[in-house]
């Protein structure tokens, strides 16, 4: 199998094209990556347990909608509420890491 040169890892691109960690163009990258995760965790969580979005907010005390724009990326959810959501709505544990 022959290797083709012209690929570049995905850290590669991104400092090509965003720049170096700690800078600002590439921390907003980052931010919106985490965000976009979180949301994607959420949804792949929910579709597990086989429920709505309207089911997984009555459960944890919000809205559709709300789940909905997490889900989306569209707006960001403040750790307390995701907790609620993780905990009360899907009966799980949020786990958070610091990396240094």
């Amino acid at each position: 199998m022959s290797k083709n040169n012209n690929l570049i890892t995905l850290e590669e691109f991104k400092e090509k094209n965003y720049g170096k960690r700690g800078t600002k163009k590439r921390d907003k990258l980052e931010a919106g990556y985490e965000n976009f995760k979180i949301g994607a965790l959420l949804q792949e969580a929910r579709l597990e347990k086989g429920l709505t979005q309207e089911e997984l907010a009555t459960k944890a005390g919000t809205t559709k909608s709300y789940i909905s724009k997490i889900e989306n990326n569209i707006k960001e959810a403040r750790i307390s509420t995701l907790q609620k959501i993780v905990e009360l709505g899907l009966g799980g544990r949020l786990d958070l890491s610091i990396k240094l």
